[in-house]
């Protein structure tokens, strides 16, 4: 018997839901659709879900992640209940339901505990640049030892035991018995969509967005590869430091277009953005601009005398590294990607 949990919406509106009570199901938001499917029907029955309580079903479907929140549903809702939204509060709700250590759901739920952490980061940051008298390049060369560092052990702490709660959640504890091959044989889908997320392709009018997003994540990972294996910022190879200066401006126009898309509220999904979108697009944003300015003041030699460049960007990188990736929105890159993919191995499991 599913276990019901009558606080459920309650708790879902702290994470964005809104006025899911209004729902009536009539079934518009899935009809309108065009993500939704016979085998995977949404946005209605997550809905229902959601204002049952069945929180043991939410927990272990993977539908939320199957969503791209175009908005057709949410404009199309005779009731206004925004459903596109309620799937964009499931996501963040559920990544605070795979995260063992608790601190992604008192990030979505409390931005003044985010800012506190951000604060933390910061004061740290000072601390140890104290420590090192200011001098640059000793912050410098430790700066790209924590872009390292950080990223494995954000990966091996925090994130890889998330994916394997997600799986635990989704695939394990639903009795779905996969064999080995379904595994190595869905790997495809995995890569494809955490690349490429050319599932996003089959929502309506999405097309320039899917671009986007997908040259935003080229991008994102190469200015990644770029700083941390090339070692950018120490770099006298040409190739490398026209790459990563092209890789930074990809990184600052896109998110600036977002930016202002949430500003102007121009589409349905951008008219109710929570502080972990604003969060996300705003520091991605901060990594492109001043990872592009570090660079340029290194190549001006001008860095010694404005070290404060860098340690903005360390700054930066630190809240971004150790918050947002583990515990935001990016985590949404993740777990799509994984969704994905469990749903691929449940599909050859059948």
């Amino acid at each position: 018997m599913a276990l019901i949990q009558p606080e459920l919406t309650k708790e879902l509106k702290k994470y964005g839901a809104s006025d899911l009570d209004a729902c009536y199901n009539c079934g518009t938001c899935t009809s309108v659709c065009s993500l939704s499917s016979e085998d995977n029907s949404f946005p209605r029955e997550m809905v229902r879900y959601s204002v049952l309580g069945l929180e043991d079903d939410l927990k272990s479907s993977l539908k939320p992640w199957l969503c791209y929140y175009c908005g057709q549903c949410t404009t199309n809702c005779p009731q206004e209940a925004a459903p596109g939204e309620l799937m964009m509060s499931l996501r963040r709700w559920l990544t605070a339901k795979y995260d063992w250590t608790g601190l992604s759901g008192l990030f979505y739920k409390s931005w003044p505990l985010t800012v506190l952490g951000f604060i933390l980061i910061l004061a740290a940051e000072i601390g140890f640049a104290a420590r090192l008298h200011f001098h640059i390049d000793r912050i410098m060369h430790y700066g790209h030892y924590f872009e390292m560092f950080s990223i494995l052990g954000v990966f091996t702490v925090i994130l890889l035991p998330n994916i394997i709660r997600m799986w635990y959640f989704t695939i394990l504890k639903r009795k779905i018995k996969a064999p080995l091959k379904a595994y190595y044989t869905a790997i495809s889908d995995l890569f494809v969509h955490m690349f490429t997320q050319k599932r996003s392709l089959d929502c309506e009018d999405n097309k320039f967005r899917w671009l986007e997003h997908f040259v935003l994540v080229l991008g994102y990972l190469s200015l990644l590869f770029t700083t941390v294996f090339l070692n950018w910022f120490e770099t006298n190879n040409l190739f490398i430091n026209i790459l990563g200066y092209v890789e930074s401006i990809v990184i600052f126009v896109v998110t600036f277009d977002f930016v202002l898309s949430r500003i102007k509220k121009n589409k349905e999904m951008n008219k109710r953005s929570q502080p972990s979108d604003w969060f996300f697009v705003i520091w991605l944003f901060f990594m492109g601009v001043t990872a592009f300015v570090v660079r340029l003041f290194i190549d001006l030699n001008l860095i010694e005398t404005n070290s404060w460049i860098y340690l903005f960007h360390l700054m930066i990188l630190g809240q971004w590294a150790l918050i947002i990736v583990p515990f935001g929105k990016w985590t949404h890159f993740l777990y799509r990607s994984f969704g994905m993919y469990f749903a691929k191995i449940e599909e050859l499991a059948k």
